[in-house]
């Protein structure tokens, strides 16, 4: 019997200061009388995004956040994401049903940014959920070749791209890739069949620029090529 009470006196005496540190590490959490948090807002979605802090997204579009959100800039969560090249961050919101080809206020889609940028893996991820390779105006290529991107250059004729498609001003991605002195890249698309002699609407051409940068190599290339 004395054992029995005994026992029992150990046992209250070990659970106390378990229940104490539970209490504790309660109040710790959030202070008797303290309000509530305020719901996650637009702002913090966004945030998340850009920051390409994945799980905290994952929870936000748990919450019912709409994966084609756009924030207070008119930049729709997917284009701030795929410009960032937060791979994991498009692979959520894409899975959570954004569409592919939303565009922000200057008419530039994700998978354009993501090629200006040479985000890659973003743009594989990007054409695997539709998202256009063509367009009018400026196009993904014409972007890629700017930035002197030549992976997601192949990658994009890979998938069909217009070589020659050409911007509201009539400028095409070799003309881009001369003028920003892109050298591989131009001769990729040079070697890739694209029109060396097109001249855009104020009548430049690729042979101009590349003959204003003073690139003899490239000038010799293009004029091997056809180019007058």
């Amino acid at each position: 019997m004395h054992r029995r009470r005994f026992l029992e006196a150990a046992a209250a005496l070990a659970a106390a200061p378990l229940a104490g540190t539970a209490r504790a590490q309660s109040r710790a959490r959030r202070p008797e009388g303290s309000p509530a948090l305020p719901p996650p807002t637009l702002d913090d979605f966004v945030l998340a995004v850009k920051n390409d802090r994945v799980q905290q997204v994952r929870e936000f579009l748990a919450r019912g956040f709409d994966p084609d959100s756009v924030g207070a800039d008119g930049w729709p969560v997917l284009v701030v994401a795929s410009r960032e090249g937060n791979l994991r961050t498009v692979e959520a919101l894409l899975d959570a049903g954004a569409k592919p080809d939303v565009r922000n206020p200057f008419g530039d889609t994700a998978l354009m940014l993501a090629s200006l940028n040479g985000h890659v893996d973003v743009a594989r991820r990007l054409r695997a959920k539709g998202a256009a390779v063509d367009h009018a105006g400026w196009t993904p290529l014409i972007y890629a070749a700017t930035g002197g991107h030549d992976e997601l250059v192949r990658f994009l004729l890979g998938e069909g791209a217009d070589i020659d498609a050409r911007s509201p001003n009539g400028t095409t991605a070799l003309m881009m890739a001369v003028r920003e002195e892109r050298f591989s890249t131009a001769v990729l698309l040079i070697e890739r069949g694209a029109d060396v002699a097109h001249a855009n609407e104020n009548g430049a051409t690729a042979l101009q620029w590349a003959e204003r940068t003073g690139d003899a190599a490239l000038v010799a290339r293009l004029r091997k090529a056809g180019a007058r």
